[in-house]
């Protein structure tokens, strides 16, 4: 037999009542019910347990020692329940966590977010951003619904699909009222201060070196490689660094007038950003919903 065929919650609800109250007419008047309606739930509930839960104490009740060891369980219980219906009732589907790499952490992901909220879909949306290769083990895992960015290798493909967006090329910039602002990038003026460069197994890695021998050119051996925009960010606008990142980190700073691209040809640079999704899985509405908005904040990009 069910528990549920002989305990319900109002059982348990109008039990915890009682004995907060330690009277029975006192928790009618709590609960807004009728002073024998709670005298009968209380003796379904002993009825059902074979044991009695409360006892007499002068005009009132008070818990028998039965009750004492029930009453913390069922208020338990109680709460849990509570917060199950009242998070049901703010949610309508399931969390949705979206990995996102630097290069569209600024640029299409808060305007996707932003609809996403507007729409008040009732899912909690987590956003993830960290290195390539973290978030695709995330991602095949199931830990991540889904990642934005750029083309990975096809050895980090398994089990995933990409869906191309839009394309986007790697830039190499630097503070507005750089010695370099606007000068050709020589070899040796490329020597003189500090070089920022994708760290090694990053997604752009393979590009800027590429970059660079095509234009002739070698980084320094004190180069510094590193994929944080924040940290590279700081670094170029207060160490006078030139950074060879993706357009899509710098592109409100260079919007700005914060930074300047260096007059280097980065043509061949140029890559797809787009969508990765697990293989045979089917998104959730909302997760889907925010899917759509991804492709529509890329639009229009080049």
């Amino acid at each position: 037999m069910l528990l549920s065929d002989r305990v319900r919650l109002r059982h348990l609800e109008i039990f915890v009542e009682v004995a907060r109250q330690g009277s029975v007419t006192r928790a009618a008047d709590a609960l807004s019910l009728t002073q024998p309606a709670v005298s009968r739930s209380l003796r379904e509930l002993e009825a059902t347990l074979g044991k009695p839960l409360t006892e007499k104490a002068g005009r009132g009740l008070r818990l028998s020692p039965f009750g004492v060891s029930f009453v913390e369980k069922a208020a338990r219980a109680v709460a849990l329940a509570r917060e199950a219906v009242e998070e049901t009732r703010r949610t309508d589907g399931p969390p949705v966590t979206l990995g996102a790499l630097p290069t569209v952490s600024a640029t299409i992901v808060p305007e996707a977010v932003a609809r996403f909220r507007a729409l008040a879909l009732g899912s909690r949306l987590t956003v993830r951003s960290g290195e390539n290769d973290v978030l695709l083990e995330q991602l095949q895992r199931g830990a991540l619904d889904l990642v934005v960015g750029r083309l990975p290798a096809p050895e980090r493909m398994l089990g995933l699909t990409f869906e191309p967006l839009y394309r986007e090329r790697v830039v190499a910039v630097v503070a507005r009222g750089h010695r370099l602002a606007g000068q050709p990038l020589t070899p040796d003026a490329l020597g003189t201060g500090p070089v920022l460069v994708p760290s090694r197994g990053s997604i752009i890695e393979g590009a800027v070196a590429r970059l660079l021998l095509e234009h002739g050119l070698t980084p320094p051996q004190d180069a510094i490689e590193t994929v944080s925009d924040s940290f590279g960010r700081a670094f170029v606008l207060n160490h006078g660094a030139v950074w060879f990142i993706s357009e899509g980190v710098v592109r409100a700073d260079l919007a700005a007038g914060r930074m300047t691209a260096l007059p280097l040809d980065t043509a061949t640079t140029l890559g797809p950003v787009g969508l990765c999704l697990r293989q045979d899985v089917t998104l959730s509405p909302a997760a889907a919903r925010l899917a759509d908005l991804l492709r529509e904040a890329a639009s229009g990009r080049s």
